[in-house]
C-alpha cells in the first residue's frame, strides 16, 4: 500500500475513500456499490520525514494562547473586573473546555473514531480547561 502511495505522489491531506467526484455521483449505483463493498474510511497524510514536535508544540502554543485571549474576552465581558474566584472559575472553565474539548465530538460522529478514543481527548481537554480556569480565577483582578 505505501508503495502504491508513493507511486501516485500523494501529498499531504486529508483524503475519504473510495470517493465520489461530485454530490450527485455518490448516489450513482457504482459508488453504491463501493460503498457497500468497503472499506470506507478516512486517510489522513502528513509530510515525510517524521514527527515534528518543535513545531507541534510551538503551534499547541499558539492555539492555546487564542484559547487563553478568547476565554479572557467571554471572562471579562460576563464578569467584568473584581468578580469573586468561583465566578471566574465557572465561567471561563466552560469557555475553556468549549476551547479544548468539544471540537472531538466531530471525530466520532463523522470520522467513525471510536468514542472511547474520544473520550480520552475530551478528558485532556477539560483537564486543559480546569487549568485554565484555575489561572484565570487566581490572576483574576482582586476586588478594590
Amino acid at each position: 500500500m505505501l508503495e502504491s502511495l508513493r507511486a501516485h505522489g500523494v501529498q499531504p491531506g486529508a483524503y475519504m475513500f473510495p470517493c465520489a467526484g461530485s454530490m450527485k455521483a455518490m448516489g450513482t449505483p457504482e459508488m453504491v456499490e463501493k460503498l457497500k463493498r468497503g472499506p470506507v474510511g478516512w486517510l489522513t497524510v502528513v509530510p515525510s520525514g517524521g514527527l515534528q514536535i518543535g513545531k507541534s508544540l510551538v503551534w499547541w502554543f499558539v492555539y492555546s494562547l487564542i484559547v487563553g485571549v478568547l476565554v479572557a474576552y467571554v471572562g471579562w465581558h460576563a464578569l467584568g473586573a473584581a468578580a469573586p474566584y468561583l465566578d471566574v472559575f465557572r465561567i471561563t472553565g466552560a469557555a475553556a473546555i468549549l476551547g479544548y474539548a468539544a471540537g472531538h465530538f466531530h471525530d466520532s460522529i463523522w470520522k467513525g473514531m471510536r468514542w472511547k478514543v474520544t473520550g480520552k481527548f475530551i478528558l485532556d481537554g477539560v483537564v486543559y480547561g480546569l487549568v485554565t480556569a484555575g489561572t484565570f480565577g487566581w490572576l483574576w483582578p482582586a476586588a478594590a
